[in-house]
């Protein structure tokens, strides 16, 4: 397993070279169709036709902000959002990138009007949605909204998009909507290669830039096909607030790295980080773990009565830098060890490397070495190491490998750079 790992790295390394030379040979607007035929899969490339449903110039690194759903559920309402958009601007949050404000499940009408249009719940938000985005753009955030591709949405309270794509569209376009999270509940047998690219058709058409984070919970591959459509597309089921759902959904989000690309990310769900049910330190792993693998940074706690620790955890600058750096290759598990022990390891622009070490085990600190022949590094390049959550770069200069010790349900995050010799 270890060699097949390192191999598998090396080869990533080769095609994250060859998607820069396609860039700067191109030098086009929208990478993301420019690289699909050197650096992605061959099934890709036939879906290339299909890139302009989504060429809307959205996602050149993966999406930031804010969702209501993991925390507040259905309970939501037009204060709730209003004092959330305001807390994004007083905390320096929505400064350090958090710009999508997400209004997620249950926040239209229980049935259509009579003319066919979804409405807001008129208890929960009797300005409308279109007050709450023009309160949101004129904080300079954006504004999401949530539909489901079947009959209904996943609480069951508010109607879905399927069949009302066009009308829906146009709506959530003409209210300012720059977000769509679309979910895969109430479905009617038809399969999702042909309702979710419909909504990207419907979206499209509004002429309106919509970001699209296709809903699909990973159902049918969604990563191979999901990048002629959305900008985003989930890779696995709901995450909950815990160690090992945490782990289980960044694991599956892996098998599919060399599937994300600038305006196309692979989304393995939302942060729970501040809901309480993990750790500070298994809340850095997640984070960590985001970071690397240029999975969407979306909070799901309430940050209108965030900890110190939690916002530390959220806004730190080098982390985020590391998962907005413009090159957007998706880092990935290069090395594993007894189960427990893992090296984490992917490019980033300026010939530098992300590298996190995991300690996935519950009891004892373990050293972990990432070794150069694993994480891409040649082998007589010297680095400086720099610690990101301790915003310390570590003395001297390393070559062939880095070792730290790392605690139990722990890890540590390094951006390595290349030190240029002296001649």
């Amino acid at each position: 397993m270890e060699v097949a790992m390192a191999m598998g790295f090396l080869a990533f390394q080769r095609r994250t070279l060859v998607l820069l030379l396609c860039v700067l040979a191109a030098a086009v607007p929208f990478a993301g169709a420019s690289v699909a035929s050197a650096a992605r899969p061959a099934d890709d490339r036939a879906g290339r036709r299909r890139r302009r449903l989504v060429q809307n110039g959205l996602g050149r690194t993966p999406q930031m902000g804010w969702s209501s759903w993991n925390h507040f559920g259905c309970n939501i309402n037009e204060m709730t959002i209003r004092t959330t958009v305001d807390a994004l601007s007083s905390t320096g949050l929505a400064k350090a990138g958090y710009n999508y404000v997400n209004i997620d499940d249950c926040w239209a009408n229980n049935q259509r009007t009579k003319e066919g249009y979804m409405a807001a719940d008129p208890n929960k938000f009797p300005s409308g949605i279109k007050a709450i985005a023009d309160y949101v753009h004129s904080k300079g955030l954006k504004l999401g909204l949530y539909s489901s591709a079947g009959t209904r949405t996943c609480s069951n309270t508010m109607p879905g998009s399927l069949g009302y794509e066009d009308i829906d569209a146009k709506t959530f376009a003409s209210w300012g909507a720059d977000y769509l999270k679309y979910d895969n509940c109430f479905r009617d047998g038809s399969t999702e290669t042909v309702r979710f690219p419909r909504m990207a058709s419907s979206l499209r058409k509004t002429g309106r830039p919509i970001f699209y984070s296709i809903c699909e919970w990973g159902m049918m591959k969604v990563a191979t096909w999901g990048s002629r459509y959305g900008n985003s597309w989930r890779t696995a089921g709901d995450i909950k607030d815990t160690w090992d759902s945490m782990l289980s959904n960044i694991d599956s989000n892996d098998e599919y790295a060399g599937y994300a690309r600038p305006g196309g990310w692979n989304d393995p769900d939302m942060l729970e980080v501040g809901n309480g049910g993990m750790s500070n330190g298994e809340y850095v792993v997640h984070v960590s773990l985001w970071a690397i693998a240029k999975a969407p940074l979306i909070i799901g706690c309430d940050i209108r009565i965030i900890s110190k620790e939690t916002l530390e955890i959220l806004s730190n600058p080098e982390v985020i830098a590391i998962n907005q750096d413009r090159l957007g290759v998706q880092g990935k598990k290069v090395r594993k060890y007894d189960g427990e022990i893992e090296v984490w390891a992917g490019p980033l622009s300026q010939q530098r490397t992300a590298v996190l070490l995991l300690n996935r085990g519950a009891t004892g600190s373990r050293p972990i070495t990432a070794a150069w022949g694993d994480i891409g590094v040649g082998p007589s390049v010297a680095v400086e190491a720099r610690d990101v959550w301790k915003h310390e770069t570590a003395p001297g200069r390393f070559t062939g490998g880095l070792t730290a010790d790392v605690a139990p349900h722990s890890c540590k995050l390094f951006v390595l750079t290349p030190v240029v010799r002296q001649r």
